[in-house]
Order: structure tokens, then C-alpha cells, then sequence
């Protein structure tokens, strides 16, 4: 990235050479006192780095650092609270790395997951893909720091997705039915679904769909806006795309069915601490759970990343209210 200056910045620039060497001096003992102060009073700051409370009755909720997590975290905030709980939030914590160790800790109570990338996350090794494959082995893979409660019927999947024009011409409803087109689809996706076992390895071995090397088109923003575009504007025949995209019904495309799995399940599931998970905190959220459907979170984050731009939390509050979760639950 270049980096241009500006005339102010010049003009800043310019009176700077205008200082003498004692203001100077001053200037770098002054910033050197004060950040040895501010290491002093405040030792390590990262607020994630200490082990929490892991025996108060109060939570802190976490989400990682994209919105369908941070709107999910602020629903199992809202929920909570309306349960009696007294509860804080600390999002955007950022990837797993960060705030699994977290939850293992208790910095974090509880923090919205995805049943397969945790899968894989905690066990290297693991090859489950359906749902209740997935769910097995991760209860076996948790250990006794962790909990999870019920998985939500809504799932942030890899798809493999194609126009309502592509789906109509060539009768396609699940992957399988692309097979019969492979020398004619134009795939869009990161370069590294070439490779990886759910990408073109899997979907030669589980369906068939022989995608050549020249017909594969690498786009790197994981399913976003230029892959929407590629694949809408007639770029590429077929992408793959998260499947709580709002892209999908603001542009009317289809999400072909994926029956032999070979995208791991992707279920939305709270992750607790499992010291802070008591029955009336798993209830609530699992109350919450079940309404949370892979079509309810497309409007949540319609809402909150498309043209209304409303604040995570203010959508969480709205869906909460008006899904009928306000009542305490006791």
C-alpha cells in the first residue's frame, strides 16, 4: 500500500524540523516516563490473558471477530439476561487460537461455535462431516474443560451454489446433478478448495463432479461480494458460498443439497466453560437454539450487514423479543 502525505501532514511536517533539540529531548524523556508508567500500573493488559471467575454466577459472553458471531453472542446475552443473569460481553475477540483458551480459562463464559470447525479445531484428525457424526465425535473431543449445548438447526456451511437460471436449465437440485455438467461448469472459490478434502477431492469422490484445472476460477474473499458477482454476472457456473450469505436470497440463487456430506456440518452451537454451564444458562440458550435456523440467521445478518445497517445488538434484542424469548424461563 502506498502511503500518500497530505499538505497538512506536510505542513505538520515541516513545523517539526522547527523544533529545537532540548524540545526534543523533552519530548522522547516525557513519552518514555509515561509508558513506563503506564507498564507499571497496568502489568499485562490483554484482558483475555488472566483466568477468570470460574465459581461467580455472573457470564461473559465472547464472540469471535466477524458479525453472524457477534450478533449470535449479543442473542445469548439478551437471552441470558432476560433469565436473570447477570452478564457482560466481550466481542470481537478474533480467531480460536484466542478464545477457546479463553473459555478453558473462564475469561469467557460462553461463545457462539460452529459444531464442525471446532470439531476440527480440537481434534486434528477428525473425518466426521454429517450432523450427527459431527455432534459424536465433539462430545467425545471437548474434554472436562469444555461444554456445549444443543446445536441450532442453523448452520454457516460451505455450499456449492448456482443461478435460478442454471438450476431451471439443467434440472439440478442437489450436487449430484451438477456431475452430468462438469465439462461445462466454471467453478468459483478460494485457491485452496483445489486442494482441501471437502473441495474438488471431495466433490469428485463423493459426486462425481470433475471440475479441470482450467475451469476452476480462484476468488479470494471466501464467498463474498466478487464471488456473488462472478457467479451472477455468468463468470463462473457454480461458487462456493456460506450458506447464511444474504447474497443468496437478495440475488435468488440456489443452495444444491449436499446428501453425502461432504461439507462437515456447520451447526451453530454455544461453547461454555464447563464449570459456568448450570441448567438454567443451557435451557435458556438452548431455548434460543431452537429457533435459530440457518434462515433466521440470513435475516439476521441481512439486517445487520445489509443497506440498514443495524447494530448487532439491536438486532439480537429484536429477534430475542420477537422469537417470544422474553419471558424468564426460571
Amino acid at each position: 500500500m502506498k502511503t500518500s502525505i497530505t499538505p497538512d501532514a506536510a505542513r505538520h511536517g515541516r513545523s517539526a524540523l522547527r523544533l529545537t533539540m532540548r524540545a526534543v529531548r523533552c519530548i522522547v524523556a516525557a513519552t518514555a516516563l509515561a509508558a513506563a508508567m503506564i507498564l507499571s500500573a497496568c502489568g499485562n493488559s490483554d484482558p483475555l490473558a488472566s483466568k477468570g471467575d470460574c465459581e461467580g454466577d455472573g457470564l461473559i459472553v465472547g464472540s469471535a471477530n466477524f458479525p453472524e458471531s457477534e450478533t449470535v453472542a449479543e442473542i445469548y446475552a439478551e437471552v441470558l439476561r432476560v433469565n436473570g443473569f447477570k452478564v457482560e460481553t466481550k466481542l470481537n475477540i478474533g480467531s480460536r487460537e484466542a478464545y477457546v483458551p479463553a473459555v478453558r480459562q473462564c475469561a469467557i463464559s460462553v461463545i457462539p461455535e460452529y459444531t464442525g470447525n471446532l470439531l476440527q479445531y480440537l481434534d486434528k484428525n477428525a473425518t466426521a462431516t454429517s450432523a450427527a457424526d459431527v455432534d459424536g465425535a465433539l462430545a467425545k473431543a471437548l474434554g472436562s474443560e469444555l461444554a456445549i449445548g444443543t446445536p441450532a438447526p442453523g448452520e454457516d456451511s460451505d455450499a456449492v451454489v448456482v443461478t435460478k437460471a442454471t438450476a431451471e436449465r439443467w434440472n439440478l437440485q442437489s450436487i449430484a446433478d451438477l456431475a452430468a455438467h462438469s465439462a461445462e461448469v466454471k467453478f468459483g472459490a478460494p485457491a485452496e478448495f483445489q486442494e482441501r478434502p471437502g473441495g474438488l477431492p471431495g466433490l469428485k469422490k463423493n459426486y462425481n463432479l470433475d471440475i479441470a484445472p482450467n475451469n476452476f476460477v480462484p476468488i479470494a474473499d471466501g464467498g463474498g461480494p466478487a464471488t456473488v458477482r462472478a457467479l451472477v454476472e455468468g463468470q463462473v457456473t457454480a461458487a462456493d458460498i456460506f450458506t447464511t450469505s444474504p447474497a443468496i436470497t437478495q440475488n435468488n440463487l440456489v443452495v444444491l443439497a449436499d446428501p453425502k456430506h461432504n461439507f462437515a456440518a456447520q451447526n451453530v452451537v454455544p461453547l461454555f466453560n464447563a464449570a459456568k454451564k448450570s441448567d438454567k444458562a443451557l435451557a435458556a440458550l438452548n431455548a434460543a437454539s431452537a429457533k435459530l435456523t440457518t434462515a433466521e440467521l440470513i435475516k439476521l445478518n441481512e439486517a445487520v450487514s445489509g443497506s440498514s445497517k443495524t447494530e448487532p445488538k439491536a438486532a439480537a434484542a429484536a429477534w430475542v423479543a420477537a422469537q417470544g424469548l422474553k419471558t424468564p424461563t426460571g
